[in-house]
């Protein structure tokens, strides 16, 4: 197959759609992208349901099979960065088609191993290998689509992590039950293959450019030096502190649902749905209003998340309402994510592989702290309610970064 039989629509195309008073229609290669991720969200979270045969299986306690969990989450924080600078002179589609390869021998190492060192390192290779792919594939989901579709862009490709909450998880743990918890390694590892496919079909071995100048040769330096920008620091600082006190809630939801709200336990899994639900329409609309009006659409997406945590502390014993915070925290709570990632690589600049990996690290390292600190609330006065009054707090210290852009751009303006 060569290139020349590929056709991706160019982002001048799309800048011109805008200007005709539609929306563009966005690249096939940003949907291939959303569905890599959609793989990578499910076994992000599906070993979380299969804690209990997988510790049987390997032989170790169910606090042991934990590891798998922290193991993947390590990987996501160092990895993506590293990676990024690893494979800056490979093309970006080599450095995709390489990561969901070494996503799908991960997954059959898991499989096979009947080590659990091994499954640890394997769940480790396997988040090294998601970070990259995240990484890559947000700069070449930009890319594609040209500016005026960026954070649309990064919408339907977050969009695939959001439907992994949704469907994947619990589609990945019923799996497990029917088959035995390998059998989704299996599963994935497969699929893994067919994303292979359709990046050959879909993506040239250069997207397109948004500008008839040639792009520098990636260097190192070039990569550090997009960092430089101060903004850039806002962006991710806004992200961490976002995330930490959104997820840090979130995390120790399913308590607050049964012991405090009275939610029955076989019914929680239907809750966390709606949670599912409402973030595919915060990412969708995040992306719909995110281009045009970018810090807008985060500073209403952290208050929002802000004052829901506050509420649903305040009121975690009524159960109708703490169903509907539920949902919409979770529309309100991923809802900016696409937009900060834009925002993050256009302060970087768009070709920035570097900038996009440290905003993923940063999603990752404020789910990691957030979750570790509001467990600490548990014992407070608080009780159950600790996690969302603290992530509310938290949360809401994500808009001094928010303000401080916001005063920069007016006062240059």
């Amino acid at each position: 197959m060569t290139d020349d039989a590929t056709t991706v629509p160019t982002p001048q195309s799309t800048d011109e759609a805008t200007a005709r008073g539609r929306r563009p229609r966005l690249p096939p290669a940003v949907h291939v992208i959303a569905a890599g991720i959609f793989l990578m969200g499910t076994t992000e979270f599906m070993i979380a349901g299969l804690l209990p045969e997988a510790a049987a299986g390997l032989g170790v306690s169910v606090a042991q099979a934990g590891l798998l969990v922290t193991a993947f989450a390590a990987g996501m924080i160092v990895g993506p960065p590293v990676m990024a600078l690893l494979t800056l002179r490979l093309p970006a589609r080599a450095t995709l088609v390489a990561a969901l390869a070494v996503f799908a021998a991960g997954h059959v190492v898991a499989a096979l191993g009947e080590s659990f060192s091994l499954v640890v390192a394997s769940r480790v290779v396997t988040a090294l290998a998601t970070g990259a792919f995240w990484a890559v594939g947000a700069v070449v989901a930009t890319r594609v689509a040209g500016p005026a579709a960026s954070a649309r862009a990064l919408a339907v490709m977050s969009a695939g992590l959001s439907l992994a909450v949704v469907a994947g998880v619990p589609l990945g743990t019923f799996a497990g039950q029917l088959t035995g918890w390998r059998g989704p390694f299996w599963i994935l590892a497969a699929l893994a293959l067919v994303v292979i496919v359709a990046v050959l079909r879909v993506l040239p071995a250069t997207p397109p450019t948004t500008s008839t100048t040639a792009r520098p040769e990636p260097s190192v330096r070039s990569e550090l030096g997009a960092l430089r920008p101060w903004r850039v620091w806002a962006v991710l600082a806004t992200m961490v502190l976002a995330q930490a006190g959104f997820l840090g809630a979130y995390s120790y939801i399913t308590p607050l649902l049964t012991d405090a709200a009275g939610v029955p336990a076989a019914l929680v899994p239907l809750v966390l749905v709606g949670f599912g639900l409402g973030a595919l329409l915060g990412t969708a609309l995040g992306g719909r209003f995110g281009d045009r009006r970018p810090l807008g659409v985060i500073a209403v997406a952290v208050t929002v998340t802000a004052v829901v945590l506050a509420v649903l502390a305040a009121a975690a014993t009524v159960t109708p309402l703490v169903v509907a915070l539920v949902v919409l925290v979770g529309a309100s709570g991923l809802g900016a994510n696409p937009v900060l990632i834009a925002q993050a690589l256009r302060h970087a600049g768009h070709g920035s592989t570097l900038a996009s990996s440290m905003a993923t690290s940063a999603f990752n390292l404020g789910t990691a702290v957030g979750a570790g600190v509001a467990g600490s609330t548990l014992d407070s006065s608080w009780g159950v309610s600790g996690p969302s009054a603290l992530g509310a707090v938290v949360t809401a210290s994500a808009l001094v970064p928010v303000v401080v852009l916001a005063a920069k751009r007016r006062a240059r303006n």
